[in-house]
């Protein structure tokens, strides 16, 4: 008799246990198919394609969606910023990097550089990709604002949303 009572908690456990496993596989399967539907509707793979210069053009495009007076630097002596963001009392300076792989502590290095050459208050790198961990640290060391993919695909889907609601 004893055996029962000790045998059925540990069922009761062991039961408990596995319903909350399943429970998380089936909301992380959720998850992930919700990403992926994110990532079909933002039109992050049409940027995987495009040149760097096509990006540029393409962010000046969509930051300017954002309400910022955004114009691309020309293509040599930049001084490191791609694109130069206007608002009241503000400037931002921006480093533009479409790769195939993470971006590293050049981009966030250029972009330091530039925020002095332009006078600006601020700097950002945008990426379709991910940084690397040397750069994200420099990054946060020099007030960097750090822009990665999945951020991008956030702006991207906020933009195509402002545009279903303008129709």
């Amino acid at each position: 008799m004893l055996n029962e009572y000790i045998v059925t908690p540990a069922l009761l456990i062991a039961l408990v246990l596995l319903v909350w496993s399943i429970r998380e596989d089936f909301q992380a399967k959720k998850r992930r198919k919700e990403w992926e539907r994110k990532i079909r509707q933002s039109g992050i793979h049409e940027v995987d394609r495009m040149k760097g210069s096509e990006f540029e053009v393409f962010l000046q495009f969509l930051l300017q969606s954002h309400g910022y007076q955004a114009r691309v630097t020309k293509g040599s002596g930049d001084y490191g910023a791609d694109l130069v963001l206007d608002m009241p009392g503000k400037r931002i300076v921006v480093q533009a990097k479409r790769y195939g792989k993470k971006v590293g502590v050049r981009a966030v290095q250029e972009i330091v550089s530039a925020k002095s050459y332009y006078k600006a208050d601020e700097c950002w790198v945008i990426t379709n990709n991910y940084f690397t961990a040397p750069a994200l640290k420099l990054g946060n060391s020099n007030e960097v604002l750090l822009i990665d993919r999945d951020e991008l695909i956030e702006w991207m889907l906020e933009d195509k949303e402002e545009e279903v609601i303008a129709k």
